[in-house]
Parts: C-alpha cells; sequence; structure tokens
C-alpha cells in the first residue's frame, strides 16, 4: 500500500461544495463548529490522497473494507436514532450482532459486485437510508418501524405529506459522516481476481452469520414500545427480531377440517330480546396490583381498602396477564378478543404486528350486536401502541384521547384516574336513556418510573417493614387509585338504570429489584412456575349496582374475562365466548408462560397437562389461528363480523 498526494481542481470544487454543506448543516441543524472543522478536514484529506494497493493483498483490503463499514454503519445507525445516554445502554453483545446484520448486507452486495468499494458504498447508503425511514417514523408517530409496518407502508406514503420533514444535529452529522466514508471506499476500485471463490466465500460466511444472530437471539424479545428495540437490542437486530415474530406457526393439527369439527357443537348467536340492557363500563386500570399475592408487604395504612372491601353484588379475585411492568396493549388485546398471547411469539405486540380490518374481531363486535354504542377512552397519545389505528379496526364508534381530556390537575405528570372517570360519568350522562352504553377506558396515572419527585403529588403510603422510595410513589398512587373507583362506583350505585362495571389490573409495576427479593425471599428468579405465575396475577373486579350473586374467584386470565363479563350482563355469549366458557372449566387460568392445570393441581407449560386440558388447549390454538391468520378459510361462525362479513 502506497500514499500520494493529489491535489486537483475537481478535487477542490468536492471539497469546497462539502465545506458549504457543513456551514448549512451549522445553520440549519446546529451541527458544532467543531464537527464542521473536523468533517471538512477529513473530506479533503480523503479527496485529496491517493491510495494504491498491492494486487497480491486486493482480498485483504476487501474484506477491511467490509468489516470496517459494518461496523461504522451499525455504530451510524444508532447514533442518527438515540441520544447519547440510551446509545450507551446497548450491551457489546448486541451490538456485535448489529455489526453481523451489517456485515450480511455487505456480504450479499459483496457477492453481486464483487467490487469493494462499490459495496461498501451501496451498502452504507441502503442501511442509512433505512435507518433514516426509522428516523423520520419515529418523529411522526413515537414507536420504531418495524416488518410489520411494510404492510402498510402505502398508508403511511398516503399521509407523509401532512408531516413537516426535520433533521437534527444528530442527523446531519451522520448524514456528513456517511459521505466521507462514500468518498473513502469509491476509491477502492479494485475486484478479487477469483471472482467464483470470492461470493462463494461471502455466501458462506453470511449463511454463519445469519446462523450465529439466530442461535444467540432464541430468547431475545422484540421491542415496540418507542426506542426500546433500539437502545436494546439495536435497531438493526431489532427489525430482524420483527421478521422473525411476524410469522406465527400454523399448529400442526390445524385444517378447514378442524375448525368445521368445531363448529358442529355451537349455534349461532342471536340478539337479546331484553331491549333493556346494563351500561357496560370497562376500566382497565394501569399498573394497579395487589402485592400480597408476592408476600407480606406491610405499610402505614391499607393501600386499596375499597377494592378489599367490595362485596355486595360483586364477582371478584385474581386474574392471570401475560405481561409484567410494561406492553399494556397486550393485556388489552387479551380481554377485547379474548385470544390468549400463548400462541404469539415471546415480546410480539398484536396491536403493531398482527391486528389488521380482516382480523378484528373483539367484544365491540359482540356488542355492536346488541345495539351498544362503543366508546374507547385513554388519556394519553392517540399513536401510542397504535391505538389511533387499532380503535377503528376494532369498530369503536367514539374515541378520546389526550387532548379530549382536562390536563389541568395531572397527577404527577398523567391525567390522573379520578379525571378520566369524571369524563366518563359525563359521556355515560350524555346518552343516559337514549342508548346501551360500552365504554373501555384505558387509564394512565399509574405509569412507571416512579422515582421521580413531583410538587404536585406526595407520598402518602409507604412500606413498614419494606420500604424503597418508588415502591412508596406506586403504593400512594395505588391508594389514589382506590379513591377514584370507589367514587365512580358511588356514583353509578345511585343511578337508576342497570350498569355493569368490571375493573382490573393490566400487569404489576416494575419496581426496584431488591424489593422483591425482600418481599418474596427470592428475587425474580429461581422460581418455580407457580412462583413466576405470582408476578403476573392483578386483581379484578366486576361489579353491578343492581342485584347479582357475590362470588370470589381464585383464578381467571384476562382472555377469559370478557366471557365473564358478558354472563354477568346477562347478554347471550356468541359461539367463540360458548367455547370459551367450556374452555374454562377444564383450564380456569393461562398466560403467556402456562396454564393451571386442575388435573395436577398447580401451573404446568403447555405440552405438559393432562390429555384432556391439553386438547381444549389445543382446540383453543386452532380457533385462534383460524381468526388471526387463515383470513381464507376464516370461520364466519366464530369472527363473522357485522360490518363486512
Amino acid at each position: 500500500m502506497r500514499l500520494k498526494k493529489n491535489i486537483t481542481r475537481k478535487n477542490l470544487i468536492l471539497t469546497a461544495i462539502f465545506a458549504a454543506c457543513t456551514v448549512l448543516a451549522r445553520a440549519l441543524c446546529g451541527i458544532s463548529i467543531f464537527n464542521m472543522l473536523f468533517f471538512c478536514a477529513l473530506y479533503f484529506a480523503v479527496q485529496n490522497i491517493e491510495i494504491e494497493f498491492h494486487e497480491k493483498y486486493h482480498w485483504l483490503f476487501t474484506a477491511a473494507a467490509l468489516a470496517a463499514g459494518s461496523v461504522l454503519t451499525a455504530w451510524l445507525m444508532q447514533y442518527l436514532l438515540l441520544v447519547e445516554d440510551l446509545r450507551d445502554k446497548i450491551s457489546n453483545e448486541k451490538f456485535f450482532l448489529n455489526i453481523l446484520c451489517c456485515l450480511c448486507i455487505y456480504l450479499v452486495i459483496q457477492a453481486i459486485t464483487n467490487r469493494a468499494g462499490l459495496s461498501c458504498v451501496i451498502s452504507h447508503t441502503l442501511l442509512m437510508l433505512f435507518a433514516g425511514i426509522n428516523y423520520f417514523v419515529y418523529e411522526f408517530r413515537g414507536n420504531e418501524l418495524t416488518f410489520g409496518d411494510l404492510k402498510s407502508a402505502f398508508t403511511g406514503l398516503s399521509v407523509a405529506s401532512n408531516y413537516r420533514f426535520t433533521l437534527n444535529a444528530q442527523a446531519a452529522n451522520a448524514i456528513l459522516l456517511s459521505a466521507v466514508w462514500i468518498a473513502a471506499v469509491w476509491k477502492l476500485k479494485f475486484t478479487c481476481e477469483r471472482a467464483f471463490a470470492a461470493r462463494l466465500i461471502c455466501i458462506l460466511l453470511t449463511a454463519l452469520s445469519v446462523l450465529y444472530v439466530a442461535s444467540e437471539t432464541g430468547d431475545t424479545v422484540t421491542e415496540s414500545w418507542e426506542q426500546k428495540g433500539t437502545y436494546r437490542n439495536g435497531y438493526l437486530l431489532n427489525f430482524a427480531l420483527s421478521i422473525r415474530d411476524s410469522f406465527v406457526r400454523k399448529p400442526a393439527t390445524y385444517s378447514k377440517e378442524a375448525v368445521a369439527y368445531i363448529e358442529q357443537k355451537y349455534p349461532g348467536q342471536t340478539a337479546s330480546a331484553d331491549s333493556k340492557k346494563p351500561a357496560i363500563i370497562v376500566i382497565m386500570n394501569e399498573s394497579f396490583a395487589d402485592f400480597s399475592v408476592l408476600g407480606d408487604l406491610k405499610t402505614n395504612q391499607p393501600v386499596t381498602p375499597f377494592v378489599d372491601s367490595l362485596q355486595e353484588n360483586t364477582l371478584k379475585g385474581y386474574v392471570l396477564a401475560s405481561v409484567f411492568g410494561a406492553k399494556t396493549p397486550n393485556s388489552e388485546w387479551e380481554f377485547l378478543t379474548a385470544n390468549s398471547m400463548a400462541y404469539l411469539p415471546s415480546g410480539s405486540v398484536p396491536y403493531q404486528q398482527y391486528l389488521k380490518e380482516n382480523n378484528a374481531y373483539s367484544l365491540v363486535d359482540t356488542l355492536k350486536r346488541e345495539d351498544y354504542t362503543c366508546v374507547a377512552m385513554h388519556p394519553y397519545y392517540a399513536t401510542g401502541w397504535s391505538r389511533d389505528t387499532v380503535y377503528p379496526r376494532f369498530g369503536f364508534d367514539e374515541m378520546y384521547f389526550l387532548d379530549d381530556f382536562d390536563q389541568s390537575g395531572l397527577m404527577r405528570k398523567y391525567v390522573s384516574d379520578k379525571t378520566m372517570y369524571d369524563q366518563i360519568i359525563e359521556r355515560y350522562e350524555a346518552g343516559r336513556g337514549q342508548e346501551n352504553l360500552f365504554l373501555m377506558g384505558i387509564t394512565m396515572q399509574n405509569h412507571g418510573g416512579y422515582l421521580d419527585e413531583y410538587e404536585n403529588f406526595q407520598n402518602d403510603v409507604y412500606g413498614i417493614n419494606i420500604r424503597f422510595s418508588d415502591v412508596n410513589q406506586y403504593l400512594s398512587l395505588a391508594h389514589q387509585s382506590d379513591l377514584a373507583i370507589q367514587e365512580l362506583v358511588n356514583y353509578f350505585a345511585g343511578v337508576d338504570e342497570p350498569v355493569v362495571l368490571c375493573f382490573f389490573g393490566d400487569h404489576q409495576p416494575s419496581l426496584n429489584s431488591t424489593f422483591y427479593q425482600r418481599l418474596n425471599g427470592k428475587g425474580m428468579s429461581g422460581l418455580s412456575l407457580t412462583e413466576l405465575e405470582a408476578f403476573f396475577t392483578v386483581p379484578f373486579f366486576i361489579w353491578t349496582n343492581y342485584e347479582s350473586e357475590s362470588q370470589t374467584i381464585e383464578r381467571t386470565s384476562l382472555n377469559f374475562l370478557s366471557t365473564m363479563l358478558l354472563q354477568r350482563a346477562g347478554l347471550p355469549l356468541p359461539p367463540y365466548q360458548q367455547f370459551l366458557s367450556e374452555l374454562m372449566e377444564h383450564v380456569p387460568a393461562m398466560n403467556a408462560r402456562a396454564y393451571y392445570s386442575p388435573v395436577n393441581g398447580t401451573y404446568v407449560h403447555y405440552g405438559r397437562g393432562a390429555i384432556e386440558e391439553e386438547g381444549w388447549i389445543e382446540r383453543y390454538r386452532i380457533l385462534q389461528y383460524n381468526g388471526l391468520f387463515d383470513t381464507k378459510n376464516k370461520s364466519k361462525l366464530f369472527f363473522g363480523r357485522n360490518s363486512n362479513e
């Protein structure tokens, strides 16, 4: 290898143009003066220095260019998409896997071109454009681009003109550094002499890289909330995982004949003859939990005295969720659709990956057949977990998000439960006596984290035997939730028209790991399956303002809760819920990890229970796959919709 100067008029003009671009980046995007000067010096050196490579070592310099390009591209993608604090969160192991993902692209392009410079230019440009698309997608909707989003790409393009495209200093720095890299590698004009052997090696290395990444990510969860995928997994790896999770395996026993066989047992649904139907109010309360399922936590005052004391006209107990500490929409999805996360890839989010117009059968469809007006309320951003897209697919008639709520009295930085309940009452009163109302409310008050201090919130409930600041804040918030739901129940208790109110937590909160160690004596590792399931157990109740049987349920799960709600409301069950009501007799509770086996008297992993239990679970899996994924042969009996089938 030999270096020599090559200062020409063309190179000076190109350098001047590049310098003008850095000035523009400074003026429009705010890059630093140091970066301006650094990039200009780097570009000048690249353009005006020639490197001659000995032919004997072309293969070595090709390998070095592809490897260096993979590292630089992987780093620049992270740099473009994350602020510094978040960039530091990714582990070295995950970053290495992202480098391998980049290397696969470089190797494939190299196998096609057999020109190191051209391969580096194409690969880097494609990957950075891909990262740039995600940059704007996140700016617009607050969630990362995943493989599932590509199916709705035309919809996104149709509304792109409504958004303003802007670049920050990070984006400008990434573009300028990319220009320097492209200018440098473009000078690598050589090719490998033995083209066939070189291409074969590239293909083999690509295959080995893919196999290694796959072997190292078998238990890695795809993240799709905000930027967690980028700072936990790295964006390119997270996108690759989203491809993996977009393909749900068909059950081995699945066939349209198997679905038809199950259909034979269940008659179609007939609408209720009773015109006087109860208003149905559902509250999924953010992070509402009862720590007594984990251990003995003593507090200075009762945390949820009203919910604990509620008995009259109440069905109550504990419900099993599939998530812990996050991914609220999965609990929402299980409740509304009566489907289970047990049959979907770990870490997946149905709202963002699987729910489409043709498979959004839910409780909304059931209640619309009963002439209900269906309303959704969530006092946070409409784009969160794609609810602004999902709710219309479910068929909700009305949707209320953050801008529709009074924000003058926030609790911490979120709309309080009480504020949302006041709006529920207002909406109920607006249609009172004129409609059958179903309202699904998703609260935000108790959302994590719990470490920051706020002038508008004081921790008045705290642990005595176990005391941590985040735990105390959470307990104080849960106490406020208890006070708010008491007011809502008291209001509906004074209403003459029949009302059914269903209340449940979406998941337990994520708190200090030491807290759990002191609470259950083990923490969150080394647990038996039953001990682990306690972390996915939250309280629920279904209360009526008219006389109904009081009952305590030891355990159920979110996918069964809407069926129990329909039964409590005295409404006829559609065929899918008829099936679920029978399933509950054999499998009373289940989530993504396991199910409760009455035969064994404990939780068991799927495939390890009694024969009859496993048979019911397999039939459930067949029906869920049919409703979600087999659009061609979808059962109209179980999943037919009012609007289009």
